[in-house]
């Protein structure tokens, strides 16, 4: 999630835009007069007393009891006199949009409000009758600090421009830049992070930005599983020349093992669902070195409507050992999820155990919307899942399935000639199939992705019901030499031809790679990866070694490809050689698995792999002279 805009509403008034330091979270920032500094408003704690407010916002006021300064700042928003849309009050104010809504239909019942010809927005009749509105405010933490930041916040507003949109399968609202600049003069004024690394899980807010750029000693590792946010931190951080460093995960299944106890903080803004925030944290705790002497930063937020999804939220915090140390209400500010008050709280947790219990939800259905929400259909009923293991048996057990692809080249399944069995073939599972599928060897989609793992020579992994962003690395982390990776038709990487193109430009040469669209159900496609005896020349064979050693880190398997090829080659490289060589390579390759690399980065380890069996050669001929 993330943040408010720069500006709560349209303005026809012409006023000047006050200074972006004196921006206080919980209290809009109106570009008319009307609008002042906390430090400038009149109090109601001292000086002459404002006129009473209509009858009507009074009697909402008094209905929300010691909590009506929510409501009311609403009502000084509106005192402005200017047009409002119900959403631009709440990202202005930070109150839930169904109290924002419920005050504007009291207020219309009242005649105290205009609604505009033919438009959603409104304005108070008698704005001058609701000076009285204005209320004091609380100190905001970091406020007198955003103006030491001027390259920074420019940065950010930059890079928040240019970033990608949301995706709403992942529960994306974006934040402002100006969020993500206050979080991180929080981080860096808490703690002490210079030489210090700082983990954050899940990264659309660019919260790993802001921090190096406003302490460039700290190191910033992010792991999230939308690709295009990684390649967008790394254009960013490579422009600009600040220590950050992104893995491709999905957290459901586990950390990558390169960040586990590697770091000294953790920031997270999660999934606003109590399976999500758990999630998320539980992550964050299994990625600190010392979970005891560190702290978990969380951004939620829940309506204020709907006090007990917070409340099942916190539940689960306390009783996974966390501490609240510190909760800043309205801290983060979002471009949407006005549900909420597009607004979120930041939560300071101190783990008092270096391993948290057993979760207590559904780790699969983390969201709260999309394909992954805990209310979405998906994956494979009794039926289909037998059509699909009839099929690849089949498949399996033909004759000259090397040659299954059909002259036009478009991998149907049926494009396979069957030419007599083998009987010996039994496919292993792995993923989520049903009970009543039964078959010899099963495994867990997590033990695949984390380790490698020993099935026999075939397995069929299942990745309908939200798990299709992991088909090319699934179809990396196989130990076996005939694999089938099933996602449904609609997956992006076998829709068109460039979903088909990018998966084969992660998975060859060391893998051959076919389509088997309708494979079992018409919405269903097989991708059948069998493993490739001729990858290629020295570039192809080094590819193909650091495929087959997916779980490696690259490395130790670059170093271990490097020796085998130059022997396939006919002039052997030693270790040390081989060490040299790799020595060479850019920042980006220490600290991955190929399992964890971004997908941006794999063209350049093409280019990489040519470089090294390069320089490779050009160690061995300064060693002859």
């Amino acid at each position: 999630m993330a943040g408010h805009p720069t500006s709560p509403g349209p303005d026809e008034s012409g006023a000047d835009t006050p200074n972006e330091a004196t921006r206080v979270p919980g209290v809009p920032v109106l570009e008319t007069p009307a609008a002042l500094r906390p430090d400038e408003r009149p109090s109601r704690l001292s000086g002459p007393p404002h006129p009473p407010l209509p009858e009507a916002a009074q009697d909402f006021l008094r209905a929300h009891g010691p909590d009506a300064p929510r409501p009311r700042l609403i009502l000084s928003l509106l005192s402005d006199g200017r047009w409002w849309s119900a959403n631009d009050l709440v990202r202005a104010g930070g109150v839930a949009y169904a109290v924002v809504s419920s005050l504007l239909k009291e207020l219309e019942a009242a005649g105290e409000l205009v609604r505009e010809p033919g438009g959603d927005r409104c304005r108070l009749a008698r704005p001058g009758h609701y000076t009285g509105a204005t209320a004091p405010v609380l100190a905001d933490p970091v406020a007198h600090l955003l103006s030491d930041h001027p390259r920074a916040a420019a940065e950010l507003v930059r890079a928040v421009a240019e970033g990608p949109s949301s995706d709403l399968d992942l529960d994306h609202v974006s934040a402002t830049a100006e969020t993500a600049l206050r979080r991180a003069l929080f981080l860096a004024t808490r703690f002490d992070l210079r030489q210090r690394t700082v983990l954050c899980v899940g990264d659309h807010d660019l919260t790993s930005v802001a921090l190096t750029l406003v302490e460039p000693g700290a190191r910033v590792e992010v792991v999230d599983l939308d690709e295009r946010v990684l390649a967008h931190i790394d254009a960013v951080a490579d422009r600009l020349g600040l220590a950050v460093r992104t893995h491709s995960a999905d957290l459901r299944l586990g950390l990558p093992p390169v960040l586990r106890e590697s770091s000294d903080l953790v920031f997270t803004d999660p999934p606003y669902t109590p399976d999500g925030v758990e999630l998320f944290v539980r992550r964050g705790v299994e990625g600190l070195s010392d979970p005891k002497r560190s702290r978990v930063l969380v951004a939620y937020g829940a309506s204020e409507t709907t006090p007990k999804l917070a409340a099942a939220t916190q539940a689960r915090l306390v009783r996974s050992g966390l501490l609240m140390e510190a909760v800043w209400p309205d801290f983060n500010r979002y471009l949407g999820a006005e549900s909420i008050g597009a607004a979120s709280d930041l939560y300071v947790l101190r783990p008092l155990a270096r391993t948290l219990p057993s979760p207590g939800g559904d780790a699969s259905r983390v969201y709260s919307q999309g394909v992954n929400a805990k209310e979405a259909r998906g994956g494979l009923d009794v039926e289909r899942a037998s059509a699909v293991l009839d099929r690849v048996t089949e498949l399996v057990r033909a004759r000259g399935a090397q040659g299954a692809e059909g002259p036009s080249g478009d991998g149907s399944a049926e494009a396979v000639e069957s030419a007599g069995p083998d009987e010996g073939v039994v496919p292993a599972l792995v993923g989520d199939w049903p009970r009543e599928v039964t078959k010899e060897v099963r495994v867990r989609l997590s033990t695949w992705m984390n380790s490698p793992t020993a099935v026999g020579t075939c397995a069929v992994v299942n990745l309908t019901g939200g798990w299709e962003r992991l088909a090319a690395r699934a179809a990396l982390a196989a130990t076996t030499d005939d694999t089938f990776v099933l996602v449904p038709s609609s997956s992006r990487w076998v829709r068109d031809e460039a979903g088909q193109r990018a998966f084969r430009a992660m998975v060859e040469p060391g893998r051959r790679v076919r389509f088997l669209r309708g494979l079992g159900a018409p919405d269903l496609t097989a991708i059948r990866l069998t493993r490739n005896p001729e990858p290629g020349g020295s570039t192809g064979r080094l590819l193909a070694h650091v495929q087959g050693s997916a779980h490696g880190t690259l490395t130790t398997t670059l170093r271990t490809g490097l020796v085998e090829v130059s022997a396939w080659r006919g002039r052997p490289a030693n270790k040390r050689t081989a060490r040299h060589a790799v020595a060479s390579a850019p920042d980006w390759v220490a600290g991955h698995s190929l399992l964890d690399l971004p997908e941006h980065r794999f063209s350049e380890l093409r280019v990489l792999a040519s470089e090294l069996v390069a320089r490779v050669e050009e160690i061995q001929a300064e060693s002859r002279t």
